[in-house]
């Protein structure tokens, strides 16, 4: 006589170990880690070729003097600031060009088809991001120590903004590499979105200096928190209250990665 097939019992190819399908997760992790590290050289040392670049250049363009910007010389105050804003735009990149390539190439249903929630897709995603941003932040900060010779003054604060900077760009380009259909549309959002509010988030001078309005429309950037926290933590000094960036920051990652959440379980613009 057959035994009969109980419920408690998982079935052959069961989609996951209690509440989480760990192993999916970490094979779509892992994807995501091998991606870019198969090409470190452009995604972890060029990044600190270009940060050397925009130091050599302000150094010699500002000479021997080299000024000082809330009471910092402009070397130090530049760091945190080319620090943040490449670990912005790799923590971006990683996820949008790898949804974005694999919707153009056709093979997104390879993501699709495995039994993985929407907050596993999410994650896998994201660890990705937080990985190469991780690496590209040690590196640049290891070189800016040297360069500076300036101890970081509050570790665990600038360890707070660079994974809020990863996490909150990571779900970005997550919700971007859903809309766009081709690299075209992509490059669009990167080049009118993503630089500009990089670069005029206080990277390469203190939005104390700005005339207004554009000083109070500054403060409704989410990347100026993010850049003027990495500061803090760097060199213990900011333009506004660190703890209130880091709740601004905190809820607006949240926000978005609530809705990356949504979009990706919907399958909003991703199933073929």
């Amino acid at each position: 006589m057959d035994r009969p097939i109980t419920q408690d019992r998982p079935a052959m190819g069961t989609r996951r170990f209690g509440r989480v399908n760990w192993l999916g997760l970490a094979t779509l992790a892992r994807r995501e880690v091998m991606r870019f590290m198969a090409v470190w050289q452009q995604t972890v040392f060029a990044p600190l070729v270009t940060a050397a670049l925009f130091v050599m250049v302000f150094a010699m363009a500002l000479g021997q003097g080299r000024g000082q910007i809330m009471g910092l010389p402009y070397l130090e105050f530049l760091g945190p600031g080319i620090l943040m804003m490449t670990v912005i735009q790799n923590a971006f990149a990683n996820t949008s060009s790898s949804i974005t390539a694999a919707k153009v190439q056709g093979n997104i249903v390879d993501t699709l088809m495995p039994p993985l929630s929407a907050g596993e897709l999410l994650t896998g995603y994201l660890c990705g991001s937080v990985v190469r941003a991780g690496l590209v932040a040690v590196v640049i900060g290891t070189g800016m120590v040297l360069v500076t010779g300036a101890p970081i003054a509050h570790p665990a604060w600038a360890l707070a903004f660079v994974l809020l900077a990863a996490l909150l760009l990571g779900g970005l380009g997550i919700l971007a590499g859903i809309r766009a259909q081709k690299f075209d549309q992509m490059a669009v959002i990167t080049n009118f979105v993503i630089t500009p509010l990089s670069f005029l988030s206080g990277t390469f001078y203190s939005v104390q200096n700005l005339p207004e309005p554009f000083r109070t429309l500054s403060h409704w950037n989410p990347i100026f928190y993010l850049i003027d926290g990495a500061r803090f933590g760097v060199t213990g000094v900011s333009d506004a209250p660190p703890l209130r960036g880091l709740v601004v920051c905190a809820l607006v990652t949240a926000a978005v990665l609530y809705l990356g959440w949504r979009w990706l379980k919907s399958g909003y613009r991703m199933k073929p």
